[in-house]
C-alpha cells in the first residue's frame, strides 16, 4: 500500500483518481478548503494562504489539483485577475510542495497541472497562460533540483468534461463544437486525466521526470 497526498481534492479528476487508487489498496490523504461526502481522510486547508495542516504519514506522491478557467480579452483583465490566477495556480503549488517535501519518500512523484493553452497560444487565455506557464517552468526546475530521489512532472490537458468546465460544455451543441476543435474530434473525460495521474504516480513512469504530458486530444501538436 502506498500513501498519496491530494491537494484540491474535490475536483472531478481528483475524485476519479482517488477512487481508482483506493480500489488498488492505496491510501489518499485529501486536503481542500471545502469537504465533500465523497472524500475520506479529509483535512481542511488552503494552500493559497499557506494554511496547510500537518500530516504524520510519509507520502509516496503529491498531486496539486487546484486551477481555474478565466477567459477574458486581454484589455478587460485587471491586475487582480492576473494576481488571483498566479496565487491559485503557482503560489498554492509552491506552498504545498515546500510544506510537504520533507514527507516525500525516495522514488516518490510530484504532479502539477498546466494547460494546452501554454503550448499553442489561444485568445482570451492570457491570465491562465501566464500562471500555467510558470507552473511548467517550476516543474522543470524542481525536477532538476529533486533528482534523483523525487520525480516531478506536469499534466497539460485541453478542456475536459468536468464541473470546472461545465459552462463551456453545457449543451450537446457546445460539446460537439469543442470536440471538433481537437484532432480526435471529442472532448476529454475526467477518466482520461485521472489515468495520467495514476501513470505518473506509479512505477510505470519511474524513468520520467521534468516532462509536460499533453493529454489534449492532439490539439497541441497536430493540425488536420
Amino acid at each position: 500500500m502506498k500513501t498519496f497526498l491530494f491537494i484540491g481534492s474535490n475536483s472531478d479528476v481528483a475524485l476519479e483518481a482517488k477512487k481508482q487508487l483506493e480500489r488498488q489498496g492505496n491510501k489518499i490523504i485529501s486536503i481542500s478548503r471545502n469537504t465533500s461526502e465523497d472524500v475520506s481522510n479529509f483535512l481542511n486547508g488552503n494552500p493559497v494562504t499557506n494554511n496547510l495542516p500537518e500530516i504524520e504519514d510519509s507520502i509516496d506522491g503529491l498531486v496539486y489539483f487546484p486551477g481555474s478557467i478565466l477567459l477574458k480579452p486581454f484589455k478587460a483583465l485587471k491586475q487582480g485577475d492576473f494576481q488571483n490566477e498566479y496565487e491559485i495556480n503557482v503560489l498554492g503549488a509552491i506552498n504545498s510542495i515546500q510544506k510537504y517535501s520533507s514527507k516525500l519518500t525516495e522514488g516518490s512523484s510530484v504532479i502539477l497541472f498546466s494547460t494546452v493553452a501554454v503550448q499553442i497560444g489561444m485568445p482570451f487565455h492570457s491570465a491562465v497562460s501566464v500562471s500555467k506557464g510558470a507552473i511548467e517552468g517550476l516543474t522543470r526546475a524542481l525536477a532538476a533540483e529533486f533528482a534523483p530521489k523525487i520525480r516531478v512532472n506536469c499534466i497539460a490537458p485541453s478542456l475536459t468534461n468536468t464541473k470546472m468546465a461545465e459552462k463551456f460544455l453545457s449543451t450537446p451543441e457546445k460539446v460537439e463544437a469543442v470536440g471538433q476543435r481537437h484532432p480526435l474530434k471529442k472532448v476529454g473525460k475526467k477518466e482520461d486525466i485521472a489515468n495520467a495521474v495514476l501513470f505518473l504516480l506509479n512505477e510505470s513512469s519511474d524513468w520520467m521526470t521534468g516532462q509536460i504530458l499533453h493529454i489534449d486530444g492532439g490539439m497541441s501538436t497536430l493540425k488536420i
